[in-house]
């Protein structure tokens, strides 16, 4: 290496990596790139690349340390590995109390910001895609030939207050809103699915409404959770009937930044940046085990510490979602928020939520709580779906109408508990 110092890129899916390589190359720094396989899929060019698997720990810090890397940028579309395809190296054997500790702190923030401690340790800085590329920044106002209206700019104004009030929960990166009405909250899922998910519900031959909102969650670790869009983003929000994209200026990155252009600009779907003028300090993060909530227990059946925990953060994020008339039920793993309900059913929002990965999902036993906003959203059927799931049990924040005894039963039989919030007690912080 002669001594020259790299910068150095963990790269996962999509085109990114590949351009922050580029763009650093122009300024004339010179880049190492770690690809992780199976998510890595960038034709990286002349960029020297080391190709390592996601238990391979040794080997990245190894690559690091060679290529003289001081800084490093994590950046590209990853999913939560399965144990399965891991395979350890000593590296991994060696830091695994570490390894631990990252993947079972809870949600995406919780993660991502061990990872950072853990390079920080071995003398490496991370910097974020937007340090690393500045160009790909979206500045304020749009970007295409096509500019929101005013009926889109309330509907922005919308999604916006909808992500600052679920910042704390350490959800909702993107929203959905079209006429004042929330119509889709991203959880563990991703960005393109939750779109996905409203193409789905789309009547054939309707207008066009509504807005894909997307910023950091207040608080948010930019340098390795950078929010992000792309060509892709373009073709799901005119599939779902979309006016365009609205993302807050300065804090969101554009892949393909040509391509993405020429397809909304085709489509006549706008893509703008905004700043976000309501921005205060960021919230405290949300941690259950610093709040007393007093829960009923129906049945023979008491949660564990872990299940309590998690129940009332479901309950916490059901509370904030409160004024926005939205929110029937939240399914929440190990301190994770997996899915919110909007205008699907509980039933529906359980049985997507069992679909998706999460952290630390290392064990068979069951984990995470389905939280339902009042009793009578718990039918046969949600219960059904959560011992299918595979979740511990189930926390009611409102008592509406006694619960069947028929329904309490095949939960105790099912291995399930069942709580209700005791209102009477109230919660402290």
């Amino acid at each position: 290496m002669n001594g020259t110092r790299r910068v150095g890129i963990l790269a996962g899916g999509g085109e990114l990596p590949r351009e922050i390589a580029d763009e650093l190359a122009r300024e004339g720094r010179l880049v190492a790139v770690v690809a992780i396989e199976g998510e890595a899929d960038a034709d990286f060019g002349t960029h020297p690349v080391t190709r390592v698997n996601w238990g391979q720990i040794g080997a990245m810090i190894r690559t690091l340390k060679q290529a003289r890397a001081t800084e490093l940028v994590i950046v590209g579309r990853v999913h939560r590995p399965e144990i399965g395809i891991l395979k350890p190296d000593l590296g991994f054997f060696r830091y695994l109390p570490q390894i631990v500790k990252i993947v079972a702190s809870g949600g995406d923030d919780s993660v991502l910001r061990r990872v950072v401690r853990f390079f920080e340790q071995h003398g490496i800085t991370i910097i974020g895609p937007g340090d690393a590329a500045p160009n790909l920044v979206i500045a304020a106002g749009p970007i295409g030939k096509t500019a929101s209206s005013a009926r889109d700019q309330a509907d922005i104004r919308k999604g916006f207050e909808l992500v600052r009030a679920l910042g704390a929960y350490d959800i909702g990166q993107s929203v959905i809103v079209s006429e004042d009405e929330i119509e889709a909250i991203e959880g563990a899922e991703g960005t393109d699915r939750m779109i996905a998910r409203r193409a789905a519900k789309r009547t054939a031959g309707v207008g066009r409404a509504g807005v894909l909102v997307k910023r950091s969650k207040p608080g948010q670790d930019l340098r390795v959770d950078m929010p992000a869009i792309g060509p892709a983003t373009v073709k799901g929000a005119l599939e779902a009937g979309l006016d365009g994209i609205a993302v807050e200026a300065g804090k969101v990155v554009v892949a393909e930044r040509a391509l993405t252009l020429e397809r909304a600009d085709a489509a006549g779907v706008f893509v703008e940046g905004v700043e976000d003028r309501q921005e205060e300090a960021p919230p405290r993060r949300f941690n259950p085990r610093n709040v007393v909530v007093k829960f009923r227990c129906l049945g023979r059946i008491a949660p564990e510490k872990h299940a309590t925990h998690d129940a009332v953060k479901g309950l916490a994020v059901l509370d904030a979602l409160t004024p926005f008339n939205v929110g029937r039920a939240a399914v929440v793993v190990r301190n994770h928020v997996l899915a919110v309900e909007v205008d699907e059913g509980p039933e529906a929002t359980i049985a997507r939520a069992a679909g998706l990965r999460q952290w630390a999902s290392i064990t068979r036993r069951r984990r995470g709580v389905a939280a339902l906003r009042e009793t009578s959203d718990l039918t046969r059927p949600v219960m059904e779906a959560v011992a299918k799931s595979g979740y511990a049990g189930l926390a009611i924040a409102r008592e509406a109408a006694a619960v069947p005894a028929a329904i309490v039963a095949e939960a105790e039989a099912s291995g399930l508990f069942i709580v209700i919030r005791d209102h009477q007690n109230g919660a402290a912080s």
